[in-house]
């Protein structure tokens, strides 16, 4: 039995998984409220009891329909599925103190997710296809920014060497400004470093926007694909 061929992967029994694991999710977030009286918390713990168990039974399940069960094991939806599961049972063998940080590994649940929302599939998928040119036009960006933070340091570390005091703090600047987030904490106040901030400004406006046209366009070739399948 392949994997594609799994009863899981069926409408229903997918749907429903894909509504546990967004309960799952909202269970977790009112865990957090701090006036929760006991007996929403027991129901909320019953309620993640009962989440991890059919988890497991889902994991468990999976290796066995699975035709190369080592393959499954180690593939990213593997992996996901058992780092669903694995929060619950690491929280009752570690230190208390630890047990937050571990709680919020289940957020990862939502991971799964990608399996049954074909949607996500199609994301994978264009990111797969424009993985080159992304890693390139990223790779540029980062060099963008590391020239803006030397450049705004030339022109501001003495004007505010408290806010510009090495490169390192440059870069903060300079990352809010490439991606055109600009949190105004810290800013230029000298003429060159306006008219620098400026250049960088507009040279971002179009950095930023090609690795956005690059993973739009294999998005779009990759729905079109699915599309024309469907209609043959």
């Amino acid at each position: 039995m392949t994997e594609s061929k799994n009863f899981l992967d069926r409408p229903r029994p997918a749907a429903f998984l894909a509504a546990l694991i967004i309960f799952s999710a909202i269970s977790f977030s009112i865990e957090t409220l701090p006036d929760l009286n006991s007996d929403i918390r027991y129901a909320l713990q019953v309620f993640e009891w009962t989440t991890v168990t059919i988890f497991t039974a889902e994991y468990v399940y999976r290796i066995y329909a699975a035709k190369d069960k080592l393959k499954f094991i180690f593939s990213i939806y593997g992996l996901i599925d058992l780092l669903a599961i694995a929060p619950f049972f690491l929280s009752l063998a570690v230190d208390l103190r630890a047990l937050r940080v571990v709680r919020l590994i289940r957020l990862l649940r939502l991971l799964k997710l990608a399996r049954y929302v074909k949607a996500l599939n199609r994301l994978a998928s264009a990111f797969r296809k424009a993985k080159d040119e992304l890693v390139v036009s990223i790779a540029i960006l980062t060099i963008v920014m590391y020239l803006a933070a030397f450049g705004i340091y030339h022109f501001e570390h003495s004007a505010q060497p408290d806010k510009f005091s090495s490169i390192f703090d440059a870069l903060w600047w300079s990352v809010a400004t490439v991606t055109t987030v600009g949190y105004g904490d810290i800013y230029p106040i000298t003429l060159g470093g306006r008219l620098f901030t400026f250049l960088v400004l507009i040279a971002s406006l179009g950095l930023v926007a090609v690795p956005t046209g690059i993973f739009a366009t294999a998005l779009f070739s990759i729905r079109n694909t699915d599309n024309e399948k469907i209609g043959s």
